[in-house]
């Protein structure tokens, strides 16, 4: 053993590296010894909140991860993997690369798509869809759109390049995300049933390659930089923020998939957060098995790196595979035939330690199963406080609020169609290529979720992103329901059956009791809805530590992504744009007098503290099965969902597609403003032939569903109570260009 191991690092070093005093007890309980600095290291990353999750794993132990199609439960994989029939399966999953993109937000975005493909291929599957889920603060502030600028030439640079469409997503903008932004990525991939490969060294004497790019000095203590707050001296750590490369991706994707199908490989992980030490410890735990890790034979990009810094790399661009011995030279062909590195590191061993070698000496020897979630990695219950800014939210009376009636919804409406969260976002889609591979239906037939189809197969993926963190804020646990309610109506809104979860859970330090209050409620809240809506947590990410030493934690923000499926694509996919003049409007849902969180209270009249939306997820579960069926029986010729901005605006987007109006009347048992801007749940605004209203109406009643005559499709006109408003296209300039002279483009 080398002076290196036998010479130990102090407490006070590992406290600098986020080790705790009770950690660096366990871990020296662990090795029998005072690790030394490249050991400590190595547990400072991968103890990290980042890989470990142990503030968080004992909550997402409660969520529901089992179900008919489930092929990988959550933690089982590197993304969740769902049978969709026919032999087929759906992976998905969705990260963050919030602290990256906060620091240097094109490479920061741009290597979040990377890494979340990654996740995609090396369990077999082609990734055929991306989305994202972005917050930005205040779009006034230079830096707001300089981070809003970078993100988005990031994700569109990448995305373009590497040849898979980004489908959906969404935007949202506060203050609360002025120093911290969210950059959340997700990626939907096809695979044979029975054709993917799983994250696992096994088979002592197993060769271990490492393929693809050569490994740098970026991106070093990237996972370690994630687990904590952003602070002044956070530029100074540009260093931890990796560089991608898209095209090398793409050529890793096909020599990666190939290598898969060849039945040569035992096990494939790709080399995320803390490189080649959380792929060598995790792929090694999983298997009950370890490696001998040679250093020297890993291609690197800058000379005479240390052993630290190469285990700890983040570059990009990279897999480990083990290999069958025997069947190396098949892998190596293929690599070389799509120009991809592939050196040989290391080697399978009994026993389950680690060792790695640098300069033909021992340099850390560490168990495998200490360093990894689910075995030696710390867990922790952390203390819940109540808010206090619930107390100012209890005080809402909705009655002391000034009604908007008459001619005033002119001028709301123009305000709510003009906020950056709810204007067209066509300024940031028209930089992502959303037709490659020509798989999105929805591009020229809008829907409320993005429908991908399964080129040769009738059927087709739905998949959306959603959240309100206004919501969660304001509740944490009605709030995280409202997002799994409108993910689920998004898919059915498009004619698809919601089958998936995955999350990514963006809060703030775990440590203040407040934050951890918001965590827990999020969690109980996405337990309910996803249990009622028969939608299983396959997996996703924790990202704490989103806030500033100065500006605070962001807004809770447990972004929902959700996979659905149309066994017809081509037949019972709906959309959201109204079809012909004189086709009836309805809305579908229980009307209820609620403004709480409404884009209309907290912008237009300033009012910040307001109780969640109302949700009854039996009532939302209702509206979703009669929604299907008369998709399914074609007695609907359009489906929006009724969320941001209120009925108001679900009206105008609907319009919007094919230019044409509206002429309605709001009910008179509730406040008008309320109706036409609240944004309580478990609502959507349909169209039906005047021929089939009595068919729509059975079908309503069958399923106990509230339906509401509003008015009919008109050429273009706008009216609301009888008061004209104006032309669709008046509305349309606001709505389609707001973004653009915002950032004075």
């Amino acid at each position: 053993m080398s002076n290196q191991v036998s010479t130990p690092v102090t407490a006070e070093i590992a406290a600098k590296l986020g080790i705790s005093a009770d950690e660096f007890d366990k871990i020296k309980e662990v090795l029998g010894r005072t690790p030394n600095f490249t050991e400590i290291s190595i547990y400072s990353v991968m103890w990290s909140e980042h890989c470990s999750y142990k503030n968080s794993i004992l909550q997402l132990k409660t969520l529901p991860k089992k179900g008919e199609r489930v092929l990988a439960e959550a933690g089982e994989e590197n993304a969740g993997l769902m049978d969709i029939g026919d032999g087929l399966a759906v992976a998905f999953k969705i990260e963050s690369h919030n602290h990256p993109s906060a620091i240097e937000p094109y490479q920061g975005a741009a290597t979040g798509v990377g890494g979340i493909h990654r996740d995609i291929f090396s369990m077999g599957a082609r990734p055929i869809a991306a989305l994202n889920s972005l917050r930005f603060g205040d779009l006034s502030l230079p830096k707001t759109q300089h981070l809003l600028k970078g993100v988005v030439r990031g994700i569109g640079n990448y995305g373009n390049a590497f040849g898979v469409p980004t489908v959906g997503g969404e935007v949202f903008f506060d203050p609360c995300y002025n120093i911290n932004p969210l950059v959340n990525a997700m990626s939907v991939g096809i695979v044979e049933v029975g054709k993917t490969a799983s994250a696992i060294a096994e088979g002592a004497g197993n060769p271990v390659f490492i393929i693809g790019s050569s490994t740098g000095t970026d991106g070093i203590h990237g996972a370690t930089f994630a687990s904590e707050d952003i602070g002044e001296d956070s530029e100074s750590k540009l260093p931890s923020v990796q560089v991608g490369d898209p095209f090398e991706e793409k050529l890793l994707l096909e020599a990666t998939l190939e290598c898969i199908e060849t039945g040569a490989l035992v096990g494939v992980q790709d080399m995320g957060a803390a490189g080649i030490t959380c792929s060598t410890s995790e792929m090694a735990a999983k298997g009950n098995a370890g490696m001998d890790v040679d250093l020297d034979k890993i291609p690197t990009r800058q000379e005479n790196m240390e052993a630290w810094e190469i285990l700890l790399s983040e570059s990009q661009e990279r897999m480990l595979f083990v290999v069958k011995k025997g069947r190396e030279q098949e892998i190596i062909d293929i690599c070389k035939k799509w120009d991809v590195h592939c050196e040989q590191i290391a080697t399978v061993t009994d026993g389950g330690m680690l060792r790695y070698f640098h300069k033909g000496e021992l340099i850390a020897e560490i168990p495998a199963e200490s360093l990894v979630l689910g075995g030696g990695a710390p867990v922790y219950v952390r203390e819940q406080k109540e808010p206090a800014y619930l107390k100012e939210i209890q005080k809402f009376k909705l009655s002391k609020v000034p009604e908007a009636t008459g001619e005033e919804h002119l001028e709301v409406i123009d305000f709510l169609l003009a906020l950056p969260s709810i204007a067209s976002k066509r300024w940031v889609t028209e930089q992502y290529d959303s037709m490659v591979g020509t798989s999105n239906m929805s591009t020229n037939d809008p829907s409320d979720a993005a429908v991908v189809r399964i080129i040769g197969r009738e059927q087709a993926v739905v998949v959306t992103a959603d959240c309100n963190p206004r919501y969660v804020h304001a509740d944490p646990e009605q709030g995280c329901a409202l997002a799994v309610a409108e993910a689920a109506r998004n898919i059915v809104c498009s004619g698809g059956t919601p089958i998936g979860v995955t999350n990514c859970l963006n809060f703030g330090n775990p440590y203040k009791p407040e934050v951890y209050w918001q965590f827990a409620g999020a969690i109980r809240g996405m337990k309910k809805a996803c249990e009622k809506f028969g939608t299983p947590v396959t997996g996703g990410n924790v990202s704490f530590y989103n806030q500033s030493e100065s500006g605070g934690s962001v807004f809770p923000t447990p972004t929902i992504g959700m996979v659905g499926l149309i066994e017809d694509a081509f037949n019972k996919k709906m959309s959201m744009n109204f079809r012909k003049k004189g086709h009836v409007i309805y809305q579908m849902g229980r009307m209820v007098e609620d403004l709480g969180c409404s884009d209309y209270l907290y912008h237009y009249r300033g009012i910040k503290h307001s109780p969640a939306p109302y949700l009854n997820l039996e009532d939302e579960h209702k509206l979703q099965k009669a929604l299907l069926k008369l998709i399914d029986q074609e007695l609907i010729y359009s489906a929006h969902d009724v969320s941001d901005g209120g009925a108001a605006i679900t009206l105008l987007e609907s319009a919007f597609p094919n230019n044409m109006g509206f002429v309605i009347e709001t009910p008179v048992e509730i406040r008008e403003d309320a109706f036409l801007y609240g944004e309580a749940g478990g609502r959507a605004i349909v169209t039906v032939d005047p021929r089939y209203e009595e068919e729509f109406l059975e079908v309503a009643s069958e399923f106990g569903v509230e339906v509401l005559v509003l008015g009919t499709v008109t050429s273009g006109r706008v009216e609301i109570d009888g008061e004209y408003l104006g032309d669709i296209e008046d509305f349309k300039d606001i709505y389609m260009g707001s973004l653009g002279k915002r950032l004075g483009e």
